[in-house]
C-alpha cells in the first residue's frame, strides 16, 4: 500500500448501480466525435495534398477502405481499453499503471492524453475559425481566420473551466446539426455520384500534387491513406474507452457502444463525404465551374452544392456544433494534468496549453490535419497496442498497478512512436525521401507496441505488480 501513489491508492471503481445504458453514454459520445466536421470533411483528401485524394482509385475502393478502418478502430484501438474499464471501473490514469508503472503513470497515458487535448483544441479552433471566416470572403490564414481561431480557443478555455455545466446541457443535441447537413449534402449529390469518373478527376487535379502510389500500387496506397487518416484521428478516443467502459454494465454494452458509436457514424459520415465529392464533379461541369473539380475538402464545395447563402449558414452551424468539443478538450486536459500534478492551478496549466494551441493555429500547423493525426496516431497507437497485449497476457483482466516505470510498456511505446512518426519526420521536417514505406503508420505503431510489449514481458522486463486495495475493485 505504501508503495502506491495517492492517485492510485485513493482510486475507487465506478459501482454497478451508477452505470448507465450504452446508447446514451458510450455510443452517443463516440458518435459525436466521429460526426465532427473536422473528421469527415477530409476523408476524401486523407488529410494530404495528393492528386485525386482517396478517390484516385475509384469510389468503391475508398468506401471499402473506410469500412475497414472503422472496424480496426473498434476492435484494435477501443475494445481492450473498453473492457479494462468495464472490469475495473477505474479511470485511464489508474488502469494505465499496469502497462507503464505507478511512477510512469504520472506521465502516460493520462498526462499525455491531457497534453494532446491542446492539439485537438488547436485543430478545432483552426477549422472552426476557417468556417466562420469563409462567408466573409476571408480564406485560410487570413487575419480574420486567425483572429477568430484565437478567440475561439480562449472562450473554449473559459467555458471549459467555468461554464462546462452550461455547455454540457446543449452538447448532446449538437450532433443533430452535422447529421442534418450531411443528409442535405447527400440528397443534393447522390443523383450525380453515379457519373463520377476517375479519369476526369485526375485530369483536373491541382498542379503540384502527386497521385497516391504507395508501394508502387495505387490501390494499396489508398487503403493505407484512409486507414492512417481514420485511425490517427481516432487513436486518443480509443484509449479513452477505459473511461467509457467503466460506465458500462456488461461486455455486450461495451461492444454495442463501439459498433454503434464508432463504426456506424464513421462509415456513414465518411461515405457521405466521399459521395459528395464524387457527385460534385458533374455539378461543377454542368455549372461551368471547373475550379471546383480540384477541391476534395467537403466545406469547400458548399457554395457549389448549396449556394452561397445556404452554404454560409451551414458553415456557421458546423462551427457552432464543434464548440462543445473545444470546451471538453480544455476540461479533459485540466483533469488529466490535475490527476498527475494536483498542486498545479488548472488556470495556469490550461493557460500555457491554450497559448501553445493558439501558436499552432497562427503558424498554420493546426490546419495540416493529416500530419496532426499522424502525430496522435504515433503517440497513442503503441499505447493501445501495449494495453491490449497487457490485457491478453494477464488473462483478459487488469493485472494491477506495477512498480516504478514498467520497462516493457515504455520501450514498446518508444519504438512504436518512432515507427509511427518516422515518415512524417523524415519527409516533412527533414525534407528527405523515406528509403522505404511504412504502411499505415498508426496501425504499424499499434502492431509494434503490441508485439514488443509481449516480447519484453516474456523476457522479464515487466516490473512487479503491487498490492492494490481489494475494496477498490
Amino acid at each position: 500500500m505504501s508503495q502506491l501513489p495517492d492517485y492510485v491508492a485513493s482510486a475507487k471503481p465506478n459501482p454497478q448501480e451508477n452505470r448507465a445504458g450504452w446508447l446514451m453514454t458510450t455510443a452517443a459520445t463516440y458518435a459525436g466525435v466521429m460526426l465532427w466536421f473536422v473528421f469527415w470533411q477530409d476523408v476524401p483528401t486523407g488529410g494530404q495534398s495528393l492528386a485525386g485524394g482517396t478517390l484516385s482509385q475509384g469510389l468503391g475502393l475508398a468506401i471499402g477502405s473506410l469500412i475497414l478502418a472503422a472496424f480496426l478502430c473498434h476492435f484494435l484501438f477501443y475494445l481492450a481499453p473498453g473492457l479494462l474499464g468495464l472490469k475495473t471501473g477505474l479511470p485511464l490514469a489508474v488502469v494505465g499503471t499496469s502497462t507503464y508503472g505507478v511512477i510512469g503513470g504520472y506521465f502516460m497515458p493520462g498526462l499525455l492524453m491531457g497534453l494532446l487535448q491542446f492539439g485537438w483544441l488547436s485543430v478545432n479552433a483552426y477549422f472552426s475559425g476557417l468556417l466562420l471566416a469563409a462567408p466573409f470572403g476571408q480564406g485560410e490564414l487570413s487575419p480574420l481566420h486567425l483572429g477568430l481561431g484565437t478567440i475561439w480557443a480562449l472562450i473554449a478555455m473559459f467555458m471549459g473551466l467555468k461554464g462546462i455545466q452550461y455547455v454540457g446541457k446543449v452538447a448532446s443535441f449538437m450532433p443533430i446539426i452535422p447529421i442534418a447537413i450531411l443528409a442535405l449534402l447527400l440528397v443534393k449529390t447522390i443523383g450525380t455520384a453515379g457519373n463520377f469518373s476517375v479519369e476526369t478527376l485526375m485530369e483536373n487535379a491541382s498542379k503540384g500534387t502527386e497521385r497516391v502510389t504507395l508501394f508502387g500500387n495505387g490501390q494499396l496506397g489508398v487503403v493505407s491513406l484512409i486507414c492512417a487518416y481514420v485511425i490517427g484521428f481516432f487513436a486518443t478516443a480509443g484509449a479513452a474507452g477505459v473511461g467509457f467502459g467503466s460506465g458500462n454494465k456488461n461486455k455486450t454494452a461495451v461492444q454495442l457502444g463501439g459498433l454503434v458509436g464508432i463504426v456506424l457514424p464513421t462509415v456513414v459520415s465518411g461515405i457521405i463525404a466521399l459521395v459528395v465529392v464524387a457527385g460534385a464533379q458533374k455539378l461543377a461541369i454542368d455549372a461551368g465551374k471547373p475550379e471546383f473539380l480540384s477541391i476534395y475538402q467537403v466545406p469547400g464545395l458548399f457554395n457549389l452544392i448549396l449556394g452561397e447563402q445556404l452554404g454560409a449558414v451551414c458553415m456557421f452551424l458546423l462551427a457552432i456544433a464543434a464548440f462543445p468539443s473545444a470546451c471538453f478538450c480544455t476540461l479533459i486536459a485540466a483533469d488529466c494534468i490535475k490527476t498527475s500534478f494536483p498542486k498545479i492551478n488548472p488556470w495556469v496549466s490550461c493557460g500555457v496549453g491554450v497559448a501553445a494551441a493558439i501558436a499552432l493555429v497562427i503558424s498554420g500547423l493546426a490546419g495540416k490535419a493529416g500530419d496532426v493525426f499522424t502525430v496522435i496516431g504515433a503517440s497513442f497507437g503503441p499505447i493501445c497496442g501495449a494495453m491490449a497485449a497487457d490485457y491478453i497476457l494477464s488473462g483478459f483482466k487488469w493485472a494491477g498497478p506495477r512498480a516504478g516505470f514498467n520497462l516493457a510498456g515504455w520501450l514498446s511505446w518508444l519504438v512504436g512512436f518512432i515507427v509511427g512518426g518516422a515518415t512524417l519526420v523524415v519527409t516533412k521536417f527533414c525534407g528527405q525521401t523515406m528509403p522505404f514505406e511504412i504502411p499505415c503508420p498508426p496501425l504499424s505503431a499499434f502492431i509494434v507496441g503490441f508485439v514488443l510489449y509481449a516480447v519484453f514481458a516474456k523476457i522479464g522486463l515487466q516490473s512487479k505488480v503491487l498490492d492494490f486495495p481489494k475494496g477498490n475493485l
